[in-house]
C-alpha cells in the first residue's frame, strides 16, 4: 500500500501528523504500507512556483491513495489565479479523475449539544453526501471575463454529460449505500452535482457540531482515492496546537475502508474516536463545560491510547 502524504498549508501539517501517528500505530500491529511526503497548495507555490508541481503529480499518480491536510492562506490571495493553492486542489482531482466525493455527516451522541439545532432534531443524524467532483461549474467551459456595455461581466458554465451523471450514481450503488449506518434521519444519502454538493455538505457539517469532525473521500472508478477533512487550512489558528484532528484521523479510516479494503482497521479507528468522545476529550471547537479540553496533539494521543 503506497500512500502519498500531502500536509499542505495552515493547520494541515499539525492535523496530518496526528493521522500519520494513527497509521504508524497500525503498522506496528502488522498493517503494511509506505508513506511518501509531497507538496500541494501554498507550500508547493513557495517551493516551486506551482500549486501542483510535476513532482507531486508523479508522486500521487504512483500512489494507491493520497492523504491531504488542507491548502490555502491569505498570503496567496493576490497571486495569479493559476498559482493559487486552491488551483492545485482542483488540478489533483482532475489529474487523478477523482469524480466521486463521499462526505459522511454523522452526529456523535456526545456532541449533540454542539449542534446548531436542538438535540431532539438532530439525534441519530447520519447522512452520506455523494458529490460529483470533476464536472459542473468548477470545470465547465466556456468561462471568462469580458466587457459588455462598458462593464466587466464574468461567466461560467454548469455542464454535465450523461456519462458523468451515470457514473456518479453507479458509485452510489457500489460503494456508498452499503456503508450507511442504521437509524438515519430524513435523508440517508444525497447525490449531488459538484457545486451544490459543496454547499450542502458544508451545511450538513454544522449539524454535527463542528466542521472539524467530518472526513471525506474522493474516488476514481477503481477506488483509488484522496482523503482529507472537509475543513480548510484555518491559518488564524495554525501552529497553536488547537485544531481538531479528528476529521483527518477519520479520513484515514475511510482510506482503509474504501481503497485498501481493511474494514477491521477502519472500524478500529472509528471506535477509538467514539471512545475518546465518550471519555470527554474535546478540542476547542467542540468543547463544553465539564469536558476535558485538549489541543491537537492531545486529541491525537487520546485516539492512540484507545486504538
Amino acid at each position: 500500500m503506497k500512500i502519498a502524504v500531502l500536509a499542505g498549508d495552515g493547520i494541515g501539517p499539525e492535523i496530518v501528523a496526528q493521522a500519520v501517528q494513527v497509521l504508524e500505530a497500525l503498522r506496528s500491529d502488522g498493517l503494511k504500507f509506505e508513506l511518501e511526503p509531497g507538496l500541494l497548495g501554498g507550500c508547493a507555490v513557495d517551493a516551486t512556483g506551482e500549486p501542483f508541481p510535476e513532482v507531486t503529480h508523479k508522486l500521487v499518480a504512483a500512489a494507491d491513495a493520497v492523504l491531504l491536510g488542507a491548502v490555502g492562506g491569505p498570503q496567496y490571495d493576490t497571486l495569479p489565479r493559476a498559482q493559487r493553492p486552491e488551483r492545485g486542489l482542483l488540478d489533483i482531482r482532475k489529474a487523478l479523475n477523482l469524480f466521486a466525493n463521499l462526505r459522511p455527516a454523522v452526529l456523535y451522541p456526545e456532541l449533540a449539544n454542539a449542534s446548531t439545532l436542538k438535540p431532539e432534531v438532530v439525534a441519530g443524524l447520519d447522512i452520506l453526501i455523494v458529490r460529483e467532483l470533476t464536472g459542473d461549474i468548477y470545470f465547465g467551459e466556456p468561462r471568462g471575463i469580458e466587457q459588455r456595455d462598458g462593464q466587466r461581466v464574468g461567466f461560467n458554465t454548469m455542464i454535465y454529460s450523461e456519462a458523468e451523471i451515470r457514473r456518479i450514481t453507479h458509485m452510489l450503488v457500489d460503494n456508498a449505500a452499503m456503508q450507511l449506518v442504521r437509524n438515519p434521519r430524513q435523508f440517508d444519502v444525497m447525490v449531488t452535482g459538484n457545486m451544490f454538493g459543496d454547499i450542502l455538505s458544508d451545511e450538513a457539517s454544522m449539524l454535527t457540531g463542528s466542521i472539524g469532525m467530518l472526513p471525506s473521500a474522493s474516488l476514481d472508478d477503481k477506488n483509488k482515492g484522496l482523503y482529507e477533512p472537509i475543513h480548510g487550512s484555518a491559518p488564524d489558528i495554525a501552529g497553536k496546537d488547537v485544531a481538531n484532528p479528528l476529521a483527518t484521523i477519520l479520513s484515514v479510516a475511510m482510506m482503509l475502508r474504501y481503497t485498501f479494503n481493511q474494514e477491521s482497521a477502519a472500524a478500529r479507528i472509528e471506535k477509538a474516536v467514539k471512545k475518546v468522545l465518550a471519555q470527554g476529550y474535546r478540542t476547542g471547537d467542540i468543547y463544553e463545560s465539564g469536558m476535558k479540553k485538549v489541543g491537537t496533539a492531545g486529541m491525537g494521543n487520546a485516539v492512540l491510547a484507545n486504538l
